[in-house]
Order: C-alpha cells, then sequence, then structure tokens
C-alpha cells in the first residue's frame, strides 16, 4: 500500500493541467520567501519609524534650545544697552560692550539698532527690514522675513528707546544644528503670523514619502522651531526588507522559466517545428505526439495528426474533381469551337449558293462577325489555364485576316496593323472584335477597295490603351451619313457602351478612337 502511494500521487499530478501544476509548483516555492518577507517589513518599519521619531523630538528638543539660548541672550545683552542708554544718551562703553556681544553674530551678517522716540540712531546700524511693534517693557516680538531672516524687536520700560536685532538664516542654521543627529532633516521657524524661515531642507524629498514632524516653541517672540524627517530613512533593516521581494522576483522567474521551459515551451517549439515541416500528402507520426510530456499538448498534437489525415482526403477528392472539371471544360470548349465552326461553313456555302449580290454581301457580313465571334473564343479558350487575359496582338491579326479572307472578290481591303502587345479580359476582347467588324463593314460599304489603319497604343494611365480605326472610306460625308443611320450607329454605340467609354469620330481624318481597359502587357 505505501509503495503504492507515490505511483499514485505522481499519476494524479500527471493527469492535472499545466496550469494547476506551474499554480501548485510555484506556491509551494514562494511561500516561505512571502511569510519573511512580510514579516521582515514589518519588524523593521516599526523599528525604524519609533528609533527615528525618538531622534527627531531629542533633536528638536536641542535645536529650539540652542536657538533661545543664542535669541535670548543677544536680546537680554541688547536690552541692557538700552537700558543704559535711556538713562546716558551718550553712554559710549554700554553701546560698545552691545558691539562686543553681537562681534561674532555681526560678523555672520546679524545687525542691531537703538533709537530714540524720534527714530535718531544711538547705537548699531538701521535695519535692514521693517521692525515689529513691541509693548513697553514686555516680550519680545519677532517677524519672519522669508528667505532672510528673524527681525526681533523690543521697547525700554519707559517707551523712549526701541532697540531691535536682525538674525540671518545661515547664521540661524549653524546654531540650530542638533549635535550627533545624523538624519537627513529639514527645519523652519515660524513666527505668529504663519511666515516661515527655512533654515535647512531635506536633500533628497521623494513626492512618495512621508514625513515626521515636531514643533518646539522656542520662548521668545512667540516663535516655534518646527523639525520634519522623512519617515522611510534607508536603514540596513529596511535595506533587507526591500531586498528580499527583489529576491522572492528572482527565484520565482527562475522557477517559473524552469517550469514553463520545461511543460510548455519546449514541447509547443518541437509541436511548431513538426508542423512547419508538414507536407501535403504526409501525416503527422503518433510517435512524435506522444512523447510530448504535457496532456495538452499531446491532444493538439493529436489534433493536428487527425487533420493532416483529414488534408489527405480532402487533397484526394479535390484532386480527382479538378481532372474531371478540366476535362470538362475542355470538352465544353471544343464543341462551342466546333459549332462556330459549323455555322461560319453553313453561312459560307449559302452565300457561295445565293444569286443576289446583296445576299451574298449580307451572308459575308454575318459570316465575318460569326468569325470574329470564333476569334476570341478560340484565343481564350487557348489562355485559359495561364489566366493572364487575351493577346490584342493575336486577335486583331487573326480578325484581319479573316476579313480579308471573305471580302468580296475583286476587292482590293487592305489592312495595316499597329497594335502594342496588351492584354485584355475575354468580355473587352469579344467587344473590341464587333467593334473593330462593324467599323471594317461600315468603311468597306462606302468602299469596298478601302484601305484601313487599326493601331492600339498606350493610353492617359497604366490601365488603359487607346484603340483606333482609321480609313479614307470613315472620312465624313453623304454615304456615311446614311450607312451610320440605317444599320451601323446604334451598334457602335452599344458596343462602345459595353465596354464602358464613348466611341469618338474625327470626321476630317476618317478616324474612330475608342479608350479600352487593358489587365497588362504580353
Amino acid at each position: 500500500m505505501a509503495g503504492g502511494r507515490p505511483g499514485t500521487l505522481s499519476a494524479r499530478l500527471g493527469r492535472l493541467p499545466t496550469g494547476p501544476k506551474i499554480f501548485l509548483i510555484l506556491s509551494a516555492a514562494l511561500l516561505p520567501f512571502a511569510i519573511i518577507a512580510i514579516l521582515a517589513t514589518l519588524a523593521t518599519t516599526r523599528q525604524a519609524g519609533q528609533e527615528a521619531r525618538s531622534q527627531l523630538r531629542v533633536a528638536a528638543q536641542e535645536s529650539s534650545r540652542n536657538l533661545a539660548i543664542e535669541l535670548v541672550g543677544d536680546m537680554t545683552a541688547l536690552t541692557t544697552a538700552m537700558n543704559a542708554l535711556a538713562a546716558d544718551h551718550a553712554d559710549a562703553p554700554s553701546c560698545a560692550r552691545a558691539r562686543g556681544v553681537f562681534a561674532q553674530q555681526i560678523a555672520a551678517g546679524a545687525s542691531f539698532t537703538i533709537s530714540d522716540r524720534t527714530g535718531r540712531l544711538l547705537c548699531g546700524t538701521a535695519p535692514p527690514f521693517s521692525v515689529p511693534n513691541a509693548i513697553a517693557g514686555g516680550q519680545p516680538s519677532a517677524r519672519v522675513v522669508p528667505g532672510k531672516g528673524i527681525v526681533l524687536a523690543i521697547t525700554a520700560a519707559g517707551g523712549g528707546l526701541r532697540g531691535s536685532a536682525f538674525f540671518p538664516a545661515k547664521f540661524l542654521s549653524g546654531v540650530a544644528r542638533p549635535s550627533a543627529f545624523g538624519v537627513d532633516y529639514a527645519e523652519v521657524i515660524r513666527d505668529p503670523d504663519g511666515q516661515e524661515l527655512n533654515l535647512r531642507t531635506l536633500d533628497q524629498d521623494r513626492p512618495l514619502d512621508r514625513h515626521d514632524s515636531v514643533s518646539v516653541p522656542l520662548n521668545i517672540g512667540n516663535l516655534t522651531a518646527v523639525l520634519n524627517i522623512s519617515s522611510n530613512p534607508i536603514t540596513w533593516p529596511i535595506f533587507t526588507a526591500l531586498l528580499l521581494p527583489i529576491l522572492m522576483w528572482l527565484a520565482a522567474a527562475s522557477l517559473a522559466w524552469l517550469v514553463v521551459d520545461r511543460l510548455l515551451i519546449q514541447p509547443l517549439r518541437t509541436l511548431r517545428a513538426r508542423v512547419a515541416a508538414y507536407r501535403p500528402g504526409e501525416e503527422i507520426a503518433s510517435s512524435d505526439v506522444r512523447s510530448l510530456p504535457a496532456q495538452e499538448i499531446r491532444e493538439l498534437g493529436e489534433t493536428f495528426r487527425s487533420l493532416s489525415r483529414t488534408l489527405i482526403l480532402h487533397e484526394a477528392g479535390l484532386a480527382e474533381g479538378l481532372v474531371r472539371q478540366t476535362k470538362l471544360t475542355r470538352e465544353v470548349h471544343h464543341r462551342v469551337k466546333n459549332n462556330l465552326q459549323v455555322i461560319s461553313s453553313l453561312i459560307n456555302l449559302h452565300s457561295r449558293g445565293a444569286k443576289a449580290e446583296e445576299a451574298a454581301r449580307a451572308y459575308s457580313s454575318i459570316q465575318r462577325r460569326v468569325d470574329a465571334l470564333s476569334v476570341v473564343h478560340r484565343h481564350h479558350f487557348a489562355e485559359m489555364e495561364d489566366h493572364r487575359g487575351l493577346s490584342l496582338r493575336a486577335v486583331i491579326g487573326e480578325l484581319a485576316s479573316n476579313i480579308r479572307a471573305t471580302s468580296p472578290e475583286g476587292s482590293k481591303l487592305g489592312i495595316l496593323l499597329e497594335v502594342e502587345p496588351y492584354l485584355v479580359t475575354q468580355d473587352n476582347a469579344i467587344a473590341i472584335a464587333f467593334l473593330l467588324t462593324e467599323i471594317i463593314e461600315l468603311a468597306i460599304a462606302i468602299n469596298p477597295c478601302a484601305q484601313l489603319r487599326l493601331s492600339v497604343r498606350a493610353g492617359d494611365t497604366p490601365d488603359k490603351a487607346i484603340l483606333r480605326a482609321s480609313s479614307p472610306g470613315l472620312i465624313e460625308g453623304d454615304g456615311l451619313k446614311a450607312a451610320l443611320d440605317q444599320r451601323y450607329a446604334r451598334v457602335m454605340e452599344g458596343l462602345s457602351r459595353q465596354l464602358r467609354a464613348p466611341l469618338h469620330h474625327d470626321p476630317l481624318a476618317g478616324a474612330y478612337e475608342i479608350a479600352i481597359a487593358i489587365t497588362g502587357k504580353d
């Protein structure tokens, strides 16, 4: 029993379609990687977030403390000097002491000002920016100059003097920098009006990053320091969590490629090569199909094998039917050709036996039209297997020969041919043959010894040619007009409509011209 279980399981798996096989293999292989990646990502993200927020709070406290110490100390020294100058406006030592306190700040771009109520400068330099109002004897007032720095202002207890100090952003950034804080951070100082001064910006602030921020009051001028850091700094735990999905992807790609290549791609390539090498009349071998590993591809191979057998049977039937059809078509054409020859011979016999000259001419005219149809039919039968079309040069040449042969005795009819080797369809060839016959008949009716020139030359477009028939007998006159009205005009007009082009007559040159459709050159 135990020895048969693996074979039973293998047989069950072998009967499964290829899709479930790939799903089960990939699920079993990637499940451990997925669990490890999820646990590692959760743990490292939580730890990194807690550490970053803790460091941010410490750094914010230190930064605000450094700024408060600097600003409070400077404003205290300014207040002391201002009180001394309030008692004696000429107290130069007090002003000098204030300059000494602000010496380092002045080197960094800072400045201070002490002036009386009228605005007269008592000590320092003129303020570079507007000074906010301050309450006499109260806390200093503050104003942020965006992109420049901070202006602090204070008024003496008696309101007689007013002092202010400007601290540039670069100086404040150096003072506010916390020690031992290696994380990239951004810091701004915000005044009560909502104006902000950027002391430091993030070097890499990505659009999808989230941020943690801490606000700490400076306890001077209602200013607030705000520190901001990216909430997902790249640490080793997070790097590991990012690397694990990549490893999972590589493992999944490798396993998927291995499974799909062995079970699907290679068998499909083998089957495609065998089907591509198939030749009509052959049958795909069953051994080639049974060696394929996937059940679905084996079934596809069996389908191709069945189609090859069916195709062999169908090809045999089509070949037999084609032979029968070819024989039948040849027989039909042969009978039609013989019938046309019999008709032409009968008309010729009646023409010879006719006593009246007019009847003989009528029989000859009918015979020439039957000969025109016979010529087209004979050439169509010769060109039928090529399907290229009928050669106008051959058709018109044989037609001219037949007309000369059946012309009245004693007639000196002459026909000159200048025909390019164009090809036309059978329908157009019949219409062209009848039209030329009618035009030649018209010329003979006017002048039995007429000399004709028949030409076919290139047309205005590649699919058109110009058919032209000229003769002195076709020059406009009373005889030509009477013949046209009595008999020929209606027939020639109908044939031109069949050719889908107008028939032009040049009365001075004695020529008829029409554009005909061609299928190519011989």
